[in-house]
């Protein structure tokens, strides 16, 4: 494709005004979600709490250490550090860890804690969820499963999400000295680069591997609208998780397997930049996904700095003008309408093809504030260190 966009991108006093409004947002919010969750998706534009049982809950805690790092209020520290006792109780007593998520759950929370504020508690707590998520690992096939027991040879599959899982085993590893967690962490991520992505830079949602012989054995989708459409997030996980691969490895077939997926996702947008739910659709009134935007502006940022000038300069203007769509078109200025950030999120929806249940749709989503937050929070200070 001809890989040419305006010069046009989103200005310091957008994003500053935009910080300020979700700062607004958040510190209202922190009476509500003080040591409680939060849901993983809004209902009617409005955030309820929830326990802590989902693979969504570190996101609000990571909203309230970004939050923190811009403001320097104290108040969100103090709330933010108020979950660690909680997100610690998850991991002693195993409340529904039995997955691969454990990266989206402790890295927003705990390894942030421990980075900003060095609370022990949150370091040995994201050390043991580091050691959980080693423990889904698949010698045959050299995967992380992603869901269902790892006896169960009907779920012997990963999802290219886990691409943000990762990041926390390379982290545990740099504390621990314990290379093990690396070496997972790169097993899966090739793994997931030798068989997620098509010939056309799109990507599989989830990949199914043999669990006699560790072959791959085919890709499928479970909120993707069919196995052989293109969901969005799955496209912006690809996105970012292949800039974060490259970060750690130094592997150049990272950087090649970034700039695929994102010609894909480029080629794939509406005339806004806001991705529908799958990117089969194009246009007409399917729901968009702008946490995948999000996530897709965060993912460019982070590729952006590993290429030399005229591709750095492509990734980080495309990212400066899907923000700024994001904060025209989907950012939430108005209290009164919504408690999230980014309304026209869709967590998964039913199609005829796809395995999944509507919810979350065309709602607010934890994660797509979460890496909104993100989002804004890189352009505003490059130096910025995030969770992953």
């Amino acid at each position: 494709m001809d890989r040419q966009i305006d010069a046009a991108c989103v200005t310091s006093s957008e994003i500053t005004q935009a910080l300020e409004t979700a700062m607004d947002i958040i510190e209202s919010n922190t009476s509500v979600f003080d040591g409680v969750c939060q849901n993983y998706a809004s209902s009617n534009n409005f955030y309820h709490t929830c326990e802590n049982n989902q693979w969504t809950t570190g996101f609000w805690p990571g909203e309230l250490w970004i939050a923190y790092e811009y403001s320097r209020k104290d108040s969100f520290k103090k709330t933010a550090l108020d979950f660690i006792d909680n997100f610690r109780n998850r991991m002693t007593n195993r409340i529904d860890i039995d997955h691969h998520d454990m990266g989206f759950i402790f890295s927003p929370s705990c390894v942030s804690a421990w980075k900003i504020t060095s609370c022990r508690e949150a370091r040995d707590t994201a050390l043991l969820a580091a050691e959980q998520l080693a423990s889904r690992f698949q010698q045959k096939g050299q995967f992380i499963q992603a869901w269902g027991s790892k006896n169960d040879s009907d779920n012997y599959r990963y999802i290219i999400d886990c691409l943000l899982n990762t990041p926390l085993l390379y982290w545990a590893a740099a504390e621990t000295g314990r290379q093990e967690y690396s070496e997972i962490a790169s097993m899966h991520n090739m793994t997931c680069l030798k068989n997620s992505l098509r010939a056309d830079g799109s990507t599989y949602h989830t990949f199914f591997m043999n669990p006699l012989t560790g072959e791959p054995d085919y890709g499928a989708t479970h909120q993707g609208y069919s196995n052989d459409s293109f969901w969005s997030r799955g496209q912006a996980w690809g996105i970012y998780g292949f800039a974060l691969a490259y970060k750690y490895t130094g592997n150049p077939d990272y950087l090649t397997a970034f700039s695929k997926v994102t010609d894909f996702f480029i080629s794939h947008l509406p005339e806004d930049l806001i991705p529908y739910w799958d990117m089969i659709f194009t246009s007409g009134t399917e729901p968009r996904d702008s946490s995948s935007a999000a996530i897709a502006v965060c993912g460019l940022l982070e590729g952006s700095q590993y290429f030399e000038s005229k591709e750095r300069t492509f990734y980080k203007t495309l990212s400066g003008q899907i923000l700024e769509s994001l904060i025209k078109n989907c950012s939430v200025h108005d209290k009164q309408r919504s408690n999230g950030l980014l309304m026209h999120g869709t967590y998964c929806k039913k199609s005829p093809y796809n395995t999944c249940t509507s919810k979350g749709v065309d709602e607010c989503v934890s994660w797509g504030d979460y890496f909104y937050m993100e989002a804004l929070m890189r352009f505003h200070n490059n130096a910025w260190n995030p969770s992953w």
